[in-house]
């Protein structure tokens, strides 16, 4: 039996694959596109309602989560993820998935080295898998793929599909009636239900940095982040508070992404099902990416942020499916300096000057934009110079009042930075992201695989990891951060500095990146964050042992 039929099984037996008359239908059209897939990041889908004007909504103060309680040194949160109507386009009521009914959800602040225990209610039509991005957590809180959270009157289904497939594997077949036993529960080594709730562990034994939180279903990320599944979360400790740095409401958490919406004002996604049963990925002209043709901050359309003139820290996060961001901040002719003070793992060693931020899905930024120089009236552009028409911006800032300004930018920001040096590499692994033969997302020439792991580092090491690819890949590596170390042949560009956890991969591109493995043992992924991409099989397993 092939991997590729075994890994439709899989997805199957995930509760995403119709039962019918007793066998289980394969997923062979998920992985034969009929368009061509370009080295572009993805395909627009065109909204078939009026664009709303730019520059018309507030930015969204997104809610701070509220601990339930507090035990023990543990702060407990309760999240439910359910469907609600929100106000997005003007004029028009959209439904939404949202943590706590809201899009994006709340922001989580919490801080390093005091555990945080959020119990997660999935009161959605479809099974989930909540997974904090950034976060060094135990394998089986990390939001594994196939670890879901399985709704109240979904269970029979996803269980019956689950036999059926266990049924066919014992009977050594792809197909037919089971001839033996069939067993009773789910292979444990690949499955995790968690009926209509769970709670997930995280330690939070990590440096102050920027993570965000997402849905992590196998083969539907891409729709259940689309419609709502997504929130920020930041860490705190001491060095980072020891900084004269922006702070209060001249901290801004900016979340980034791109959306469409048909003519009744709903969020339209080109899902193979839209009910995202069955079968799991995009239309064929899709395959390379969706692109929405309205960019979202805080979940507005364009929206625009009144401010002081004075410096401004803002958290940067490209939340978006597919698309890739080029951003600058114009006031008239003129482009503002940006200062890069941190990245996806925590603040940098010192801060840098850079004349734009490049953003692939899942990056995170830690920049301060100073607005002291500009007279009260002056209007300030955030653009995105690899867009093109509405997408070419993405917000506005007006300073419309005069404040005193007493905060600094040090010289140096982070004193217990360690720079990791090729020497302290145990090892070399090559995985290599490309469009395999019969149109499959594949890494090293293989479609995800649940019960596989393409490599085994140890704990408390380093490895040099060397990341290939054939069109645009942000690849995302879960519990392990990052330090690239070459890009192409030749030195980091200065956007690569910092601990990261997802660095973009240009097409025919290589990027040598040193990885370290800290905090726990256990099976986690490596993969495109292109979400069309890894819901179309572009994962891989690594267990860390």
């Amino acid at each position: 039996m092939s991997r590729t039929v075994n890994r439709r099984q899989f997805l199957t037996a995930a509760g995403i694959g119709a039962v019918a008359a007793g066998t289980v239908t394969g997923c062979d059209s998920l992985f034969t596109p009929k368009g061509p897939v370009s080295g572009a990041t993805g395909t627009v889908m065109s909204s078939a309602v009026e664009l709303p004007p730019r520059f018309d909504a507030e930015l969204p103060k997104v809610p701070v989560l509220e601990p339930v309680r507090s035990a023990g040194g543990v702060d407990h949160y309760e999240v439910t993820q359910r469907a609600a109507d929100a106000q997005i386009l003007p004029g028009f009521t959209t439904q939404i998935w949202g943590y706590n009914g809201i899009f994006p959800g709340p922001t989580i602040e919490a801080r390093s080295g005091r555990q945080i225990e959020v119990t997660i209610h999935n009161e959605l039509p479809v099974p989930t898998s909540t997974h904090l991005h950034g976060g060094v957590n135990p394998h089986d809180s990390d939001g594994y793929p196939t670890d879901l959270i399985v709704p109240d009157g979904y269970d029979k289904r996803v269980d019956a599909a689950m036999l059926s497939m266990h049924a066919r594997q014992a009977a050594g077949t792809g197909n037919g009636p089971q001839q033996g036993r069939v067993p009773q529960k789910p292979d444990p080594q690949v499955w995790s239900l968690h009926p209509d709730s769970r709670t997930y562990r995280y330690p939070l034994e990590q440096r102050a940095a920027p993570l965000w939180y997402h849905d992590h279903r196998m083969d539907f990320s891409g729709p259940q982040l689309w419609r709502g599944l997504v929130g920020s979360a930041f860490v705190r400790d001491e060095e980072e508070d020891f900084l004269d740095l922006a702070a209060g409401d001249k901290e801004l958490s900016l979340l980034i992404c791109d959306r469409s919406f048909d003519a009744d004002g709903q969020l339209q996604y080109p899902s193979k099902d839209p009910q995202l049963h069955d079968p799991g990925g995009v239309k064929s002209a899709y395959m390379d990416g969706v692109l929405g043709d309205v960019l979202l901050v805080n979940g507005a359309p364009w929206p625009v942020k009144r401010v002081a003139n004075t410096k401004y820290r803002l958290r940067l996060l490209n939340a978006s499916n597919a698309r890739v961001y080029q951003l600058t901040f114009r006031a008239g002719n003129r482009e503002l300096p940006i200062t890069q003070i941190g990245s996806d793992g925590g603040l940098l060693v010192a801060p840098q000057r850079l004349p734009s931020i490049p953003m692939s899905p899942a990056e995170r930024f830690d920049v301060v934009v100073d607005f002291s120089a500009l007279p009260v009236g002056t209007e300030v552009v955030v653009a995105n110079s690899v867009g093109s028409g509405p997408a070419g911006q993405v917000m506005k800032f007006v300073v419309d009042r005069a404040e005193t300004d007493t905060t600094t930018i040090p010289d140096r920001l982070c004193r217990s930075y360690r720079r990791l040096d090729r020497k302290d590499a145990v090892g070399v692994r090559t995985f290599d992201f490309r469009l395999s033969t019969g149109d499959i997302w594949t890494v090293n020439g293989e479609p995800f695989d649940p019960r596989e792991s393409l490599a085994t580092p140890k704990l408390g090491t380093v490895e040099l990891w060397r990341f290939t690819s054939d069109f645009n890949h942000p690849v995302h590596t879960h519990l392990a951060h990052f330090q690239v170390h070459s890009r192409d042949g030749g030195k980091p560009n200065r956007h690569d500095a910092g601990w990261k956890d997802t660095v973009n991969v240009t097409p025919y591109g290589v990027v040598e990146v040193l990885v370290e493995f800290t905090g726990f043992r256990g099976k986690y992924l490596v993969h495109c964050h292109n979400l069309e991409h890894e819901d179309m099989a572009m994962m891989a397993n690594f267990t860390v042992v």
